[in-house]
């Protein structure tokens, strides 16, 4: 997907969000596909913490160094653990990383600029939790129902059924990240109805670039 040469159109923002264990990276890679630029939020946030980072430090200093792994990288698994169980360390830790993702985002985009994409994609899985919606042109919500989600996250992060639903529990109920979209992809289903449905997303999507 390339923009025309008119320099003075900015590349359109969408959003891409839903809760752990919808299915967004499927629904990302599909649209990768389709020739769509996607920038994941979590890898820009784990390249904000890797050793040796401002953020990396201050995390280290506020948590300890109980929440690295032996090669001195943050344990992720260790420090998610951390934060489902304490709201003010979950707080303290979006204090510290989000303002280098806002950052890295901004740059991405400014990339896009260069390149005269006609639309970037953003995976933000805390999209709406982070209040980030301002951010966006569109926000697009995949939703996946609840005991799915759990049994998604259990299989994928090897935890308990109740670790599992302590992830759920600190994002926004989808209820209220559906109501907040403009879009929604349905990914209950199988893999090849989720693809015709992302299919129809994008045509969509298409027509307001063009517009």
């Amino acid at each position: 997907m390339k923009r025309s040469n008119d320099e003075n159109v900015m590349p359109l923002k969408l959003g891409i969000t839903g809760g752990v264990g919808s299915g967004k990276s499927f629904v990302c890679n599909y649209l990768k596909e389709k020739g769509l630029r996607v920038v994941s939020a979590d890898e820009l946030a784990r390249n904000a913490v890797l050793p040796g980072t401002p953020a990396y430090n201050k995390v280290v200093e506020y948590f300890g160094k109980d929440i690295l792994s032996d090669d001195r990288t943050l344990n992720r698994k260790k420090l998610r653990e951390v934060i489902t169980q304490d709201k003010q360390k979950k707080e303290m830790l979006e204090k510290i990383i989000h303002p280098e993702v806002f950052s890295q985002m901004d740059l991405a985009f400014e990339k896009s600029v260069r390149s005269h994409d006609p639309a970037i994609a953003f995976e933000v899985p805390l999209l709406f939790e982070t209040g980030m919606e301002f951010f966006f042109d569109y926000v697009l919500t995949i939703f996946v129902n609840s005991d799915v989600r759990v049994a998604r996250i259990m299989a994928r992060d090897q935890i308990t059924q109740k670790q599992a639903t302590s992830l759920m529990k600190i994002q926004m109920p989808e209820e209220e990240k559906i109501k907040k979209s403009d879009f929604i992809i349905d990914n209950n289903g199988t893999l090849k109805e989720t693809q015709i449905l992302i299919d129809h997303f994008y045509e969509n999507f298409i027509s307001k670039i063009k517009n």
